[in-house]
């Protein structure tokens, strides 16, 4: 999804229908967790760690290693 569609979705959450808001706040939901999953993937290939994977996110080592892990993710350095 590039910026422009981005940016329309996250428009449409204004909507002044509600539905029509949540509907688009589900697929930026959805966009957000796939775009992470890249990035997460990105940094680990290329060094990074999980602490340093975490702190970016703002989250526990424990959390993004759980939800990260196993997703054909280089298992280097922890």
């Amino acid at each position: 999804m590039d910026a422009e569609e981005l940016t329309s979705l996250a428009a449409s959450t204004a909507d002044e229908d509600p539905l029509t808001g949540l509907g688009s706040v589900a697929r930026l939901r959805a966009e957000t967790e796939r775009v992470e999953a890249v990035l997460v993937r990105r940094a680990r290939n290329n060094g990074a760690t999980w602490p340093q994977i975490a702190a970016a996110l703002g989250v526990s080592k424990q959390a993004v290693h759980k939800k990260h892990s196993g997703r054909g993710l280089s298992g280097r350095r922890s």
